[in-house]
This record gives C-alpha cells, sequence and structure tokens, in this order.
C-alpha cells in the first residue's frame, strides 16, 4: 500500500537514483581532493620513519580515507542536495510535479528517504570501520609513524598520575596483566611540584605490581646525571584498569565500547560529560545528513526564469554550512560543561529541523 507522502513509485524511483549518484560523485570528488592535499602535507613525515616506504604511505591512506569519507558524507549530500534540486528546478520538473498535485513535501519525500537510508549507512561505517581506524591511526600517529600497532584497542598519547609522580606512554596495547606500554617516560617529582627524576623505556609491562621497564635510562635533574638500567619496576600503585581509564578516546571506540567507558568512568567518580557528548554525538552525527535535503530544498522551487536560482543555492549552502558550524560549537560547549551532554549532541539538529520546516511551510506550503 503506498502511502500519500511519497509520489508514484516510479517518480520516487528516478527522484532517489538522480539523488544517489550525484551523492556519490561529490563523495568521490571531496575525499580524492583532500585525501591528495592530506598525502601532500603528511607523506614526508610518514616517509620519515626509518624503513617506511610506499606500503606504509598507501596503509596511511586507508586509515585516514574512512576519516574524511565520515566527516564529508553529510556535506556530500547538502551539495547533492542542492545540485539535484536546483537541477528539476532549472528543466521545470518540479513545476511539472507540483502542477501534477504534489505538495512540496512530496518532492522532498524520496530525497529525505534516500538521506535517511544514507544516515543509515553512515553510522554502520562508523561503528564497524572508522572507530578502528581512529584508533590505529592515532597509536600510528603518536609513535611519529615508526611501528605500526598490532594489537587491537591500541590507546595513544596515556598520561597517568601516580600520587604526584605521571606515567606516560606513546602506545598502551592489550588489556589486564598482559598490557603493554611503549614509548614510556616516567617522571618522579620532587615535594615542591618540580621534576625531580625522569626515567626513559622503549616498553613496559605490567609487574603486578607496578610497570617493569626494560632497558631504562634514567636522568637526574638536579645533577644532569644519566644511568643506564637493565631494568626497573616504577608505579607500584598503578593497574592496567587506571591506564585504561587514563586513555579513553571516544572517537576510536564503538557505541558499545564507548558506554563500558563511560560507566567505569562513574564507578570511578570521573567527570563524564566529555564522552557522553560524544556518545550522543555518534547517533546525531550521522542522522545530519537525512537533514540535508529539508535545508536545501529553497534551491527547489521558485521559478528558474526569475534569475533567482543560484540566490537560492546560496541560501540553501549557507543553512547547510551553518548547521555545521553550531553543531561543532555546541559540541565544543558540551564537552567543556557549558551544555547538558544531549542538549549539545541533539539541539542543533532540532533547531536547523525547525527552521528547514518553518522555510519550506512559509514559502511553498
Amino acid at each position: 500500500m503506498q502511502l500519500d507522502f511519497f509520489p508514484s513509485r516510479t517518480l520516487t524511483g528516478y527522484l532517489a537514483k538522480m539523488f544517489i549518484v550525484r551523492i556519490i560523485a561529490v563523495l568521490v570528488m571531496l575525499v580524492m581532493v583532500l585525501l591528495m592535499l592530506d598525502l601532500l602535507s603528511n607523506s614526508g613525515k610518514v616517509l620519515a620513519a626509518p624503513g617506511n616506504g610506499q606500503a606504509e604511505v598507501l596503509t596511511y591512506v586507508s586509515l585516514r580515507a574512512p576519516q574524511l569519507i565520515a566527516r564529508f558524507l553529510p556535506y556530500s549530500v547538502l551539495l547533492a542536495s542542492i545540485l539535484t534540486l536546483a537541477t528539476l528546478n532549472q528543466n521545470s520538473e518540479v513545476i511539472a510535479m507540483k502542477a501534477a498535485g504534489l505538495s512540496a513535501h512530496q518532492v522532498l519525500a524520496p530525497l529525505l528517504l534516500t538521506a535517511l537510508a544514507t544516515s543509515g549507512l553512515s553510522f554502520a561505517f562508523n561503528e564497524r570501520v572508522l572507530t578502528r581506524a581512529n584508533a590505529t591511526l592515532s597509536a600510528w600517529q603518536a609513535n611519529d609513524y615508526a611501528k605500526m600497532p598490532t594489537a587491537s584497542g591500541a590507546k595513544a598519547n596515556v598520561y597517568v598520575t601516580d600520587g604526584t609522580n605521571i606515567l606516560y606512554a606513546a602506545n598502551a596495547s592489550g588489556t589486564g596483566a598482559a598490557m603493554r606500554l611503549e614509548g614510556v617516560t616516567y617522571y618522579q617529582r620532587a615535594p615542591s611540584g618540580a621534576i625531580a627524576t625522569e626515567t626513559r623505556a622503549a616498553s613496559a609491562t605490567y609487574a603486578s605490581p607496578g610497570w617493569k621497564l626494560t632497558d631504562a635510562t634514567r636522568f637526574e635533574v638536579a645533577t644532569a646525571e644519566t644511568t643506564r638500567q637493565p631494568s626497573v619496576v616504577l608505579g607500584q600503585d598503578l593497574t592496567p584498569e587506571q591506564i585504561e581509564l587514563g586513555s579513553v578516546n571516544p572517537d576510536g571506540q564503538s557505541l558499545m565500547e564507548l558506554s563500558r567507558s563511560i560507566a567505569d568512568y562513574r564507578e570511578a567518580g570521573r567527570r563524564t560529560a566529555e564522552l557522553e557528548a560524544k556518545w550522543w554525538h555518534k547517533i546525531s552525527g550521522p542522522l545530519s545528513a537525512a537533514l540535508m535535503p529539508l535545508l536545501g530544498a529553497v534551491a527547489a522551487f521558485g521559478l528558474a526564469r526569475s534569475g533567482q536560482l543560484f540566490l537560492r543555492a546560496i541560501i540553501g549552502m549557507a543553512l547547510g554550512f551553518a548547521y555545521f558550524v553550531v553543531d561543532n560549537a555546541a559540541l565544543a560547549m558540551g564537552n567543556f560543561g557549558g551544555y547538558p551532554p544531549f542538549l549539545a549532541a541533539w539541539a542543533p539538529f532540532m533547531l536547523f529541523l525547525l527552521i528547514g520546516e518553518t522555510v519550506l511551510i512559509r514559502t511553498e506550503e
């Protein structure tokens, strides 16, 4: 049974196919151009690491491409919406559809349905591909592209306090007693708060208790004396669970993993506002693609021969880009605690949903 909200099956398929082709074309164009620009900036850093070559550059591309796809898919839907609707308007197809009795919402319905399906695919892509790429690339970058992390769940740039002392690790991989730290630096502080000694090692393993640093170098700040130690155990009170809590990367975790991290933070009595905002944004972020046809709908209506088609397209782009600006600002405010996490993630979406509907109803309905 066909719903009255949609036009005929033939027209729905025609509009959806046109829209999908433009989404893919715009996305491929944006990702290819931005990936080439990114390679110009970062390929030198990848090749600077000893032993790196073409294979590592291709690995970098495979990890960077998912980030660009996820970030610019909503932009692609916005631009594809404007291109599709402007083309239909220019060819008087919108006039023909409205003359056949279709409302503005019925004209947009196939595009909205396609954009909603795109949001679903985007969410699945983010959960299955993007999170793993983010975690791996962050750990690799923290190691200056010298060694690819091989263990799953690798974490980068870990800072954990041990009383007044500080443990830093460029990478942390594994869980529990099997956790391994790489690029380790342990700072011991004097009662005044100044750093008294600095102990560095290429790796460390859990010694239960403490962390065993192998082939370590100890530097005394007061005497400027450096000594070598075959092995030393430091951080007696630090556990693998504390390391995991001190290195949560919400962009590198799926929705379920981030839920567990938030629960662990709450149990430890730590602040969770930033993680909660990221959790909600993992849902509202992909769903923003479903909003783009509504914001770009202003390009579909009005007489093309009036000479205002270009102006309408500019207004549609302005509404879409304003959404992304407000969304990023609200998320930043949520991270700082200025907004509640739910409001930080969903307020921009609801605001521009109302703006898009208001513009559409006031001008066309």
